[in-house]
């Protein structure tokens, strides 16, 4: 069974009955979902097969969740968030990293790769920590908004790392290449604002008018 119709009912009506067990167990929603994932998946019961269609379905569902989260922060309160979160994050990440690459190392690993697993135990995910924020810290208005910049604030490191990664797998390293690419963000960031203010707001003034 690969058609989308029939992949969304199983999933949604899997949902329904996994979620209901869920919470009548008092176990949380999030590893229902995965419970249900792999039970009716392609290494389940295989009832569920074009994973390429859903990722990508996925993707415009991760799109929607971060972008209503968006909309219930101001930017101003946003850029505080993460003003407070910096630390955390920061000492967080670096004691994770050194567990990481102590375990590794400690198994026999190569340097580089203790220092990719290192990099990998830095991050939690975005999406699942969102994901619980409702039912544990979002009505818990100031932790809620701590927790997401801490973790909008791992997501930035992840980018970073990611791209020194990837700039260390081609062979050689670029200083110019690598500073440029870290730039193109801020740049893209800057670019959208001054559009939207001097652009876009001008415009929509005057069709008001």
């Amino acid at each position: 069974m690969s058609g989308i119709t029939t992949s969304f009912f199983l999933i949604f009506a899997g949902a329904a009955v996994v979620a209901s067990l869920a919470l009548y167990t008092r176990q949380p929603l999030i590893i229902a979902y995965i419970v249900l994932g792999a039970l009716i998946g392609p290494y389940g019961m295989e009832w569920v097969t074009d994973l390429k269609l859903l990722a990508d379905i996925a993707d415009v569902g991760i799109l929607f969740l971060l972008f209503l989260l968006g909309l219930d922060m101001q930017p101003r309160a946003l850029i505080d968030t993460i003003q407070k979160s910096t630390v955390v994050a920061l000492l967080s990440s670096l004691l994770f990293a050194a567990t990481g690459f102590s375990i590794a190392y400690a198994f026999g690993f190569t340097f580089m790769e203790c220092l990719v697993i290192g990099a990998a135990m830095m991050f939690s995910s975005t999406i699942i920590g969102i994901k619980l924020l409702p039912t544990t810290v979002l009505h818990h208005k100031h932790t809620g908004e701590l927790m997401i910049g801490l973790l909008l604030l791992q997501d930035l490191i992840a980018i970073f790392v990611l791209l020194l990664l990837m700039a260390l797998s081609l062979g050689e390293f670029n200083v110019a290449d690598f500073s440029l690419t870290l730039l193109s963000l801020p740049l893209l960031i800057a670019f959208a604002f001054g559009a939207v203010r001097w652009v876009v707001l001008p415009l929509l003034r005057r069709f008001d008018r």
